[in-house]
């Protein structure tokens, strides 16, 4: 069962640099407004969290099991100490590594993530912008009750002309 969080530990931290990649591709297609390669990796990435999803659960499952097993484990153990009770220093070592890999993995993931939420936040302001431009809104210089800008209308068309 040790082997098995170690293969599954291995898996999930290379799917989180996949992450990372598709992360790094996704913030040039943002930059340079690409929506329809935007798209296919919007796709790759729905596919990769469903993978992290299942993967995670597997994840806990195991370290459930292996703490029924371990009578020293409790829920506040830290995963290093609770490696320890591997079966062999070269499990524990690899279990060890393969952790620090994925912990790693996630953060890198996590950054290049919140870079590009914050970049398309952006690029939609910019959008919606250009719209209120395009259509002739105005921005108030008051705010409305939930703290967003006031925007008006002007009246470009007659329909009853």
């Amino acid at each position: 069962m040790w082997q098995n969080l170690a293969d599954t530990l291995d898996t999930l931290g290379g799917v989180y640099e996949k992450l990372t990649a598709l992360g790094k591709r996704k913030h040039e297609a943002l930059v340079g407004i690409n929506m329809t390669g935007l798209a296919k990796i919007l796709d790759e990435e729905q596919k990769l969290t469903t993978e992290v999803r299942k993967l995670e659960q597997k994840r806990l499952a195991l370290l459930k099991e292996l703490s029924k097993t371990n009578t020293t484990a409790i829920e506040p153990t830290r995963v290093n100490d609770f490696y320890r009770s591997a079966p062999s220093h070269v499990m524990t070592e690899n279990l060890i590594r393969l952790h620090q890999r994925l912990s790693e993995s996630v953060n890198a993931a996590t950054k290049i993530s919140n870079e590009n939420q914050f970049l398309a936040k952006c690029a939609l302001d910019a959008v919606q912008n250009k719209l209120n431009r395009l259509s002739g809104a105005t921005v108030e210089p008051t705010y409305s009750g939930s703290g967003g800008d006031i925007v008006s209308h002007q009246k470009k068309f007659d329909f009853k002309a």
